[in-house]
Parts: C-alpha cells; sequence; structure tokens
C-alpha cells in the first residue's frame, strides 16, 4: 500500500471514530458534502435521523431546510461509507 493509501485509510479510521464518539456523547454530527452549496452540509443526530442545513452568517447560526426521509439516510450513509 503506498505511503497516501496509507493515510488515506487513517484518516477515514479517524472520521468515523470521531463520529461515533460524537453521536455516542449525544451530540450531532456535521457531514460536509462537495456536491453541495458551499452554505450547506448535513447534520446526524443520535436518534439516527439527518437534517439538511444551512450555515446562515448574519445569525451565525445553522438552520434546517430539509429532514431526509429514511431511503435519503440510507443512500447517504453508504454512499458515505457509514453504514
Amino acid at each position: 500500500m503506498s505511503e497516501i493509501k496509507d493515510l488515506e485509510s487513517i484518516a477515514t479510521k479517524a472520521v468515523h471514530r470521531l463520529r461515533q464518539e460524537t453521536l455516542t456523547s449525544g451530540q450531532p454530527f456535521m457531514i460536509n458534502v462537495s456536491s453541495l452549496p458551499e452554505n450547506q452540509c448535513y447534520f446526524e443526530y443520535p436518534d439516527k435521523s439527518i437534517k439538511l442545513v444551512m450555515f446562515l452568517k448574519e445569525k451565525k447560526d445553522f438552520s434546517p431546510l430539509k429532514n431526509l426521509t429514511s431511503r435519503d439516510r440510507d443512500r447517504l450513509r453508504k454512499r458515505l461509507g457509514l453504514v
């Protein structure tokens, strides 16, 4: 395995561990996806729900845009390797 592949593997494992620790502590986990507009991301919650949110600069806070359906949550997790 090349050095870059090794680093990618280490980084992926670290993000997965951070996600699990964050959700276990009762906090939402932010999921950034490059296909979303710059000010949007997903928040995954300990109850397994996921919301699409938008950052509002003027309020310095996130505003929910959409609750993902069970099917959409499953697709997103599968696409990102979070299953």
